[in-house]
């Protein structure tokens, strides 16, 4: 199968005047998408980056994410997701784990990357998106761009990589290694409309999105979430490959107006989501918009599909009762997506929150490898042999416990616990881990726990994720205080945001006299959610 490179090169010639990719209230064509890209493309050449080098995009959504991963494709470079929250010494963790020669960066983060670019002898490109004080060293974006003629294509492979960094469950955070061959192929449902699968060929995918465009079947998706989060980021990949068109949002924080207004301009076809923090306020405008008699205009939405996160069926039903569309609510993770599915079309009923149908290469095993049997309540994780990436760069050890062979079958089991009811359905329990996810964004209680202990008032805490109706969990501490002394909640989140990205820091505190840990030492994360749970019901 071919890279992805080569297919959004093959579509950009057969239909160079189709919109390949808008942003807010703007657009670009396929044309623009790559001429811009392969001026990029060529500007990694200049600075010595090529196959196989890392490309960090430290940016928000906009044009210039997608013509820098497209660039880096061209290059058969590999381009890298970071979290634009992330703060100095998370980026340079990042950095130096994947070795990048180049990174993107937007300038309101400039002060970041100052920071850490000593530490990161490996970076040889350092570009700057937005106007404003050019960080000494690095080059304007649009100035590249301006200043090289297009690069050009070069022979490409489809196992060359795209890099997803996820927190997963433990420690840092780890780049999974995805092919793009492996990636194509769970884009499969976007050439349902064609019936037939996923094409081998260049030929074959520029043929399919013709005829797609020619049907008027093209998916028009407003990616909703981060490009750099694996919910949108793989999507726009797969639209992309089928000459479809990705939209994102302006707003640096989540605006459900300016998303509703964007869906009607563009007359936009699709939307992911994120679960709850995305359908609650995007449910409360258009509840807004028809009570003050100036309705949103949905008419060409077909699709919403959330991944990532619970998805409640109260807030399906709600999206129901404003149009009779398809909503598909998605089990997976950055290592394993499509793991299953709960799909409702209007007139339908919403099935309860957490219930899934399994997909046909994705089963529930046991810890002795064995596969759970319907209807017998037996508890095990779902693992999934169909689409499975190459591990977790640098970290073998990782690598063989989240991708085993069990009975001579290569497996991803990222660790969600679930049981299989007699329907067939499961029922998802869980990460077996601490991982907290809120809103999407995994977090790990240690890290958390680290910084709040750095504060010389706290002699000890746990972190754990309470229920949360918007965000899913909630990131919480249970602290003791050294004797005698007193701290403010707004100083504890103040001091955390010193080590920590905002979205990891603490929604609530709860003081206790001490702090309860194991025999070993290791801390009690049992008692810490009940004790928690107990004191936020008082």
């Amino acid at each position: 199968m071919p890279n992805f490179a080569d297919i959004w090169e093959g579509i950009a010639q057969a239909m160079p005047d189709a919109t390949a990719a808008a942003h807010g209230f703007e657009s670009h064509s396929w044309r623009e998408f790559e001429d811009r890209s392969a001026r990029l493309a060529a500007a990694l050449d200049d600075a010595g980056v090529g196959h196989d080098d890392k490309v960090a995009l430290y940016l928000f959504n906009g044009f210039e994410y997608q013509e820098a991963q497209f660039a880096a494709f061209k290059q058969r470079a590999v381009p890298c997701n970071v979290n634009y929250r992330y703060v100095a010494a998370e980026l340079q963790y990042l950095l130096e784990n994947a070795d990048a020669k180049a990174v993107f960066f937007d300038v309101s983060l400039a002060d970041r990357i100052e920071a850490v670019r000593a530490a990161c002898p490996e970076l040889r490109l350092l570009v700057q998106v937005g106007g404003g004080d050019l960080l000494d060293g690095a080059v304007h974006f649009e100035d590249l761009v301006a200043s090289h003629q297009p690069a050009a294509p070069i022979e490409r492979s489809g196992d060359d990589l795209w890099f997803l960094y996820t927190g997963g469950t433990t420690g840092n955070p780890k780049a999974v290694m995805w092919p793009h061959a492996e990636l194509q192929k769970s884009g499969a449902a976007y050439y349902t409309p064609l019936d037939r699968g996923v094409p081998q060929t260049v030929e074959e995918a520029v043929d399919a999105a013709c005829e797609l465009r020619d049907r008027n079947r093209s998916t028009r998706v407003l990616a909703a979430a981060p490009l750099m989060h694996g919910t949108s980021g793989i999507v726009s990949l797969q639209v992309l490959s089928v000459g479809g068109t990705v939209a994102t949002l302006p707003s640096r924080s989540f605006d459900a107006t300016e998303l509703w207004e964007v869906v009607a301009h563009h007359r936009l076809t699709m939307l992911t989501i994120v679960g709850e923090a995305f359908a609650r306020p995007m449910l409360a405008e258009l509840a807004r918009a028809r009570d003050a008699g100036t309705p949103h205009d949905l008419s060409s939405v077909f699709q919403i599909m959330s991944s990532g996160v619970m998805w409640s069926r109260e807030s399906k039903e709600a999206f129901l009762e404003f149009r009779q569309m398809t909503l598909v609510d998605t089990l997976g993770s950055s290592e394993s997506p499509g793991q299953g599915t709960q799909r409702t079309r209007g007139g339908e009923e919403v099935a309860s929150t957490g219930r899934f149908e399994l997909s046909e290469t994705t089963t529930v095993l046991t810890d002795d490898g064995h596969e759970v049997v319907p209807g017998s309540g037996d508890v095990g994780r779902l693992a999934n042999r169909g689409i499975v990436p190459l591990g977790y760069y640098k970290d073998q050890a990782k690598t063989d416990e989240t991708f085993p062979t069990v009975r001579g079958v290569r497996y991803a089991i990222p660790g969600d616990y679930a049981t299989i009811e007699a329907d067939g359905t499961i029922t998802l329990l869980g990460r077996g881990s601490v991982c907290i996810n809120s809103g999407g964004e995994k977090i790990y209680p240690e890290e958390v726990e680290e910084a709040l202990k750095s504060h010389p008032g706290v002699l000890d805490c746990n972190v754990v994720g309470l229920a949360d109706e918007r965000w899913g969990q909630s990131v919480t501490a249970v602290i003791s205080l050294v004797d005698g002394t007193e701290v403010s909640d707004d100083d504890l989140v103040a001091h955390a945001r010193e080590h920590l990205a905002a979205y990891k820091t603490p929604k609530r505190f709860f003081r206790v006299p001490s702090v309860m840990r194991g025999p070993n030492g290791k801390p009690d994360y049992t008692w810490a959610r009940t004790t928690a749970e107990t004191l936020a019901a008082e």
